[in-house]
């Protein structure tokens, strides 16, 4: 896996995505990598505009400001930025593309509890639109991870975003889990899931998966706990208490798209969340 040169950060400038700028100017110092800002100014209808009665001071003028602002609190890292007019996921992901961006940084995403059920989000759009790992940042502190906890499905995308997460944290602690969904027959009350062909199965692709290349050297064996995903998972949260969470974009369906638990994750995240796709 290439170095992680360039992190890209998209940020609204709202107290939600305040955690984004700095995260990245950590991981910058960390891997001597630089940032790009950047911001999308939403284009306004122009019935609106003309019968607005008093005009704020340019939109770009304020975000130039809060940019220098963010300059001048991480002097120590080589930031650059970019200020366009258009939708959000057009700009990041043509300014990702544009740069060769090896990370996004997103902030929490504004929950809109309508529109949400009909449509994709926002950072769902980014992250399908750009080719490279996706973090989802709102811890605060910005302090190293230490543990972190992988949601696999033995995937492809799976390792990839354990790989990313090993240059990100090398120092951290990693553990894996795989919730296997068991069949109507096997959830018998006298039936043994350990012994089932589901499991054996699962058990051989874990094998292949643990030879793939670039994993964490600090990975542990990945867990195989049957169970449904969100009830697996929220235990080993619970347990664990990890700082970052990695998943795969598809979730173990198909692989240009998100999987459903990707979305639930990346709308609510318990912790800081990283999401890739297979390379």
């Amino acid at each position: 896996m290439a170095a992680i040169k360039t992190i890209l950060v998209a940020t609204d400038l709202k107290k939600r995505s305040a955690a984004a700028p700095e995260r990245a100017a950590a991981l910058a110092r960390a891997l001597g990598a630089k940032v790009v800002l950047a911001h999308a100014i939403p284009e306004r209808n122009g019935t609106v505009a003309r019968f607005r009665l008093r005009r704020n001071p340019s939109d770009r003028s304020k975000i130039e400001a809060a940019f220098a602002q963010i300059r001048q609190q991480y002097s120590d890292v080589a930031i650059d930025q970019v200020i366009a007019s258009g939708s959000v996921e057009d700009i990041i992901s043509r300014t990702a593309h544009d740069i060769s961006a090896d990370l996004v940084v997103l902030g929490l995403h504004k929950v809109r509890a309508v529109l949400d059920t009909l449509r994709l989000t926002t950072m769902e759009r980014i992250t399908l639109a750009v080719t490279c790992p996706v973090l989802i940042a709102h811890t605060a502190g910005a302090l190293p991870y230490r543990r972190v906890l992988g949601a696999i499905t033995f995937a492809p995308a799976s390792a990839q975003a354990l790989a990313t997460a090993g240059r990100l944290a090398p120092d951290a602690e990693f553990n894996a889990i795989h919730a296997l969904q068991l069949s109507l027959k096997d959830k018998l009350p006298n039936f043994d899931a350990e012994e089932s062909a589901a499991m054996t199965q699962t058990m051989l692709l874990r094998e292949a998966f643990m030879r793939m290349d670039g994993l964490p050297t600090k990975l542990n064996m990945p867990e195989i706990v049957p169970g449904g995903v969100h009830e697996v998972l929220q235990f080993r949260i619970n347990e664990l208490q990890p700082d970052l969470i990695v998943i795969g974009s598809d979730s173990g369906k198909k692989a240009d798209s998100l999987g459903n638990y990707a979305r639930d994750l990346m709308r609510a995240p318990p912790a800081d969340l990283l999401i890739a796709k297979p390379c």
